[in-house]
């Protein structure tokens, strides 16, 4: 697969190239773009007395320093070099893919004044396999994400380290190695790479796409443990959610219709009500869908953004410096999403407290124990889930409203859209294990009941159960919700059981 970066990127060629390895190519009518900007860009700094900010200016709070035209270039290298400034662990290699194919693809729109070597060498980074090694933490999420995309930059400089072919390297001996040749910077290039929203904005992207399995199999999980509670599935009914109609909880309400097989024509029951963890699945999940459509479609617009200053336009050929790299729109849509998350896990540990509970849980055994008290069943399951909430209450704590001042205050409110979208990515793993700890949970209950599964749920039941067995005495459980984290990965087996039973 080749994904082209050409200003339309959609999500899952994001992901393609990311985390799939999928190479990158540029189109004909991208050159020809970023070719003629740059010549704008020439014909602008031919004024003598123009200033064009980071080209004949210094930067940040420097922006009143002149530079004189023979120090121009050196300044951009100056740039890369002071601003690689992250501590910590590297992100992850899918991340820096991530952020070089975003970062292509918004300079490839032509309003960057870069040469096209430079967008060329990004390309060549993604099909060649070199991943500069880019440290986690520095990014205040305005003016973009200066200090990884430094990192980056630095790679294509051959200065700071890269891996290839497995190996940490000085980066350049990894483009020695993959035949890359290295860039000797020009007027305004240096900026250009770096002044962006790609690093938080790559890290959210990948967070946001794995959410999509997670809202599926969350409302499979949550109707596979409403249907061994024996649930009233009367509060799944169309014509409620017509009387308040978000698209979402109709499409959880709907969903849970066809795994409980709820038919308004021959149903009823004598339980009249369930408690909310149960009765409020659709108007929960569905909250939950309608804050991960917002931040798809707030990515699906910045992916495809140009996010750097100061732009040039060729038609009037103004060059103009404005803010579109403050992080801003990614930085609320993460923390919206990491809070709706949180919401997803709290109610399905509340969940696997019903499941558990000797005066909740109806007819089941105590913790689900075989021989409870010399038994102590899932019990300590609960725990686990309760630990996994709490810390993803700590974590949906929203980012975006601290900013602290940098740069002499000339860039005086930042957004802190790197740590809402890392801290999403860890919400995101800490739900998956939560819906684990509750779809083992579902299926141990599974074991003392005599009325049969719906299809759907009994399909669910078997796929559980072909990695992890029933607990029939204490055992260790680490292992076990691993085993089911692990299934609730597997996007082929997810997308073969919405196909056939019709979920949304």
């Amino acid at each position: 697969m080749t994904v082209n970066l050409a200003g339309d990127l959609t999500l899952d060629g994001f992901v393609a190239v990311a985390r799939e390895g999928a190479e990158v190519e540029l189109s004909e009518k991208v050159k020809t773009r970023v070719k003629d900007n740059r010549r704008t860009l020439e014909e602008a700094m031919k004024d003598t007395d123009r200033p064009i900010y980071g080209v004949t200016t210094g930067f940040g709070d420097l922006v009143s320093e002149k530079i004189p035209r023979e120090e121009r270039r050196q300044l951009q290298v100056n740039l890369i070099r002071s601003h690689s400034a992250g501590v910590g662990e590297p992100l992850p290699t899918e991340v820096v893919r991530g952020i070089i194919a975003l970062r292509a693809n918004s300079l490839g729109r032509g309003y960057s004044g870069i040469r096209l070597v430079v967008l060329e060498r990004l390309a060549e980074l993604l099909n060649k396999g070199v991943t500069p090694y880019v440290p986690q933490k520095g990014s205040l999420g305005a003016s973009g994400d200066l200090i990884p995309l430094a990192h980056v930059g630095s790679a294509l400089i051959g200065e700071g380290k890269a891996y290839y072919d497995g190996d940490l390297l000085s980066a350049e001996e990894a483009l020695d190695r993959a035949g890359i040749g290295e860039i000797k910077l020009r007027e305004k290039e240096g900026l250009a790479l770096i002044n962006g929203t790609q690093a938080m904005t790559s890290v959210m992207a990948l967070g946001t796409y794995d959410t999509t399995k997670l809202l599926k199999y969350a409302d499979i999980i949550g109707g596979l443990t409403a249907f061994t509670l024996e649930g009233n599935f009367a509060q799944f009914d169309s014509r409620i959610y017509e009387l308040r109609p978000y698209a979402g909880q109709a499409k959880v309400a709907s969903n849970l219709r066809v795994l409980t097989e709820y038919d308004p024509e021959s149903y009823s029951s004598d339980n009249v009500q369930d408690p909310y963890s149960l009765r409020c699945i659709p108007q929960v999940h569905g909250s939950v869908r309608t804050a991960h459509e917002h931040a798809r479609e707030v990515l699906s617009t910045e992916i495809n953004s140009v996010t750097d200053n100061p732009l040039i336009f060729d038609g009037s050929r103004d060059v103009i410096s404005g803010g579109n790299f403050h992080g801003e729109p990614i930085a609320l849509a993460a923390d919206y999403l990491k809070l709706a998350l949180s919401e997803l896990g709290n109610i399905s540990e509340r969940r696997v407290n019903r499941l558990l509970h000797p005066k909740l849980n109806g007819k089941l055994p105590d913790f689900l124990a075989e021989n409870p008290g010399t038994n102590s069943g899932l019990m300590m399951a609960q725990y686990t889930s309760a630990a996994l909430a709490s810390e993803n209450k700590c974590l949906a704590s929203p980012a975006s409203v601290d900013s602290i001042p940098v740069s002499g205050d000339q860039e005086d409110h930042v957004s802190m859209g790197m740590h809402g979208a890392e801290d999403l990515r860890a919400v995101t793993e800490n739900l998956r294990k939560e819906l684990a700890v509750e779809l083992i949970t579902a299926c141990q209950a599974r074991e003392f009941t005599e009325e049969p599964l719906t299809e759907p749920l009994e399909d669910v039941y078997r796929r559980v159960r072909g990695a992890v067995p029933p607990v029939d005495g204490d055992r260790e459980l680490s292992s076990l919700i691993g085993k089911a984290s692990d299934l609730l990965r597997n996007a082929d087996y997810l997308e073969r059981f919405t196909r056939r039973y019709g979920l949304e």
